[in-house]
């Protein structure tokens, strides 16, 4: 299968992808260290940026390559639409978890 019919044209299933993807490596970095008791040593920092770089390609590929493509293929105000209706979508889920967060809803 190609990445053509891979990455969707929906922008709530992108922005929810995107969540998906923070709650996974959320729940890692919240829960790793209380399951493996480990010393310190090089490999957290290396760990670290390296998980960063990860999902800087993630949220790259999540939140630009459909619009990149239908940019280029010279469905420019599609492209732009797409984007910023995932940057909404996913803005929107940020506030919402963030109203969680502040009204003490534990997960």
């Amino acid at each position: 299968m190609s990445n053509n019919k891979r990455m969707t044209k929906n922008p709530f299933i992108n922005a929810l992808a995107a969540t998906a993807y923070i709650a996974l490596v959320a729940s890692l970095l919240f829960y790793g260290p209380k399951i493996a008791d480990r010393a310190d040593s090089v490999l957290a920092p290396i760990a670290m940026i390296s998980l960063f770089t990860l999902s800087v390609a993630v949220m790259g590929y999540l939140f630009l390559y459909k619009p990149i493509e239908l940019y280029t293929g010279n469905s420019k105000k599609e492209a732009v639409h797409l984007f910023l209706k995932t940057v909404a979508f996913f803005a929107i889920i940020t506030i919402l978890a963030f109203i969680a967060l502040f009204s003490g809803i534990v997960f």
